[in-house]
C-alpha cells in the first residue's frame, strides 16, 4: 500500500516536492491558501483537511507560518515534518506543540536549493519522528539523512552553513557590484575565482588566524573600503558589517 503524504505550501519548494512525490507513486494531498494544487496533487481546503488520513505532513510554507500551520493541522495529523527554514528555537517550539498532541515531530532541514533537485535535494532530519519520516520518503527517491538528537539540531546545522555560504555570497555580490561601478568587474571576478580555486585544507585556519592577528589593521582597511563604496554609490552593507566584526575582534 502506497503512502499518503500531505504537503502544506505549494510554492517553489513545496510544489516541486509534491509533484515528485506524486510522480513516484505517492498519494499527495496539498494545501496552500494562495496556490492551487496541480499535477495530480489533491487540492484540499485547510491544513487539517490535508493532514486527515496522511501518513506524514510536510510543512513547506514559511518559517513565519510554521507555528500557525502546525496549530491548525496537528489535530488531524499522524506525523509532522517541518521543512521550513526556521530557527532552532522555533523548531523546538513546534516539537513541543506536536508532543502535546501526541504527534511525532521531525525537524527537516533542506540543505540545497530544491529547484534542480526536487525530491532528491539533500535533507537532514532530527527529532522523535526523523527516522520514520525518512523511512516514508526514501522509497519515493528522497535523500534524507537522519542525525540523532532532538528537533532543532537539523535547523542549527543548516543555518550555521548559511552564515558561511550566504555571507560569502553577499560579499561576492557586493564586491562585484562595486567593481562594476569602478570599471574593473572582470578583473575582480578573475581574482575571486582564483582565490576560491586555490582554497585547500589550510584556508579556513588561515582566514581565522589572520582575522584575529590583524584585526586592528583590517578594521581600518574595511572602513576605507566602505567609504570607497559610498563614493561609488554602492551600498556597503557587507563591508561595514566586516568592519564592525573586525572591530569587535
Amino acid at each position: 500500500m502506497t503512502a499518503t503524504i500531505a504537503v502544506l505550501g505549494l510554492g517553489e519548494a513545496g510544489g516541486a516536492l509534491a509533484r515528485d512525490l506524486f510522480a513516484a507513486g505517492a498519494v499527495v494531498r496539498g494545501y496552500d491558501p494562495a496556490v492551487p494544487a496541480t499535477d495530480g496533487v489533491l487540492d484540499t481546503g485547510s491544513e487539517a483537511e490535508a493532514a486527515e488520513g496522511a501518513d506524514v505532513v510536510l510543512s513547506v510554507n514559511s518559517a513565519s507560518a510554521a507555528v500557525d500551520a502546525l496549530t491548525a493541522g496537528v489535530g488531524a495529523a499522524a506525523m509532522w515534518a517541518d521543512l521550513n527554514t526556521a530557527s532552532p528555537g522555533t523548531k523546538r517550539r513546534l516539537a513541543e506543540i506536536a508532543a502535546a498532541h501526541g504527534v511525532p515531530f521531525a525537524d527537516v532541514a533542506i540543505m540545497a536549493p530544491v529547484p534542480g533537485h526536487g525530491l532528491r535535494v539533500p535533507m537532514l532530519a532530527t527529532g522523535e519522528g526523523a527516522m520514520r519520516v525518512a523511512e516514508i520518503l526514501r522509497p519515493f527517491g528522497a535523500s534524507v539523512e537522519v542525525m540523532a538528537g532532538p528537533a532543532g539540531l537539523a535547523a542549527e546545522r543548516k543555518l550555521l552553513r548559511s552564515v558561511f555560504f550566504k555571507g560569502m555570497s553577499a560579499a561576492v555580490v557586493e564586491a562585484l557590484t562595486a567593481a562594476r561601478a569602478a570599471g574593473c568587474e572582470d578583473w575582480l571576478r578573475g581574482l575571486i575565482e582564483n582565490e576560491l580555486t586555490r582554497a585547500d585544507a589550510t584556508t579556513v585556519e588561515r582566514l581565522v588566524t589572520g582575522s584575529y592577528r590583524h584585526a586592528v589593521r583590517r578594521t581600518a582597511e574595511m572602513a576605507a573600503a566602505a567609504s570607497m563604496l559610498d563614493e561609488l554609490g554602492v551600498p556597503a552593507d557587507v563591508a561595514r558589517a566586516a568592519r564592525d566584526h573586525l572591530s569587535r575582534l
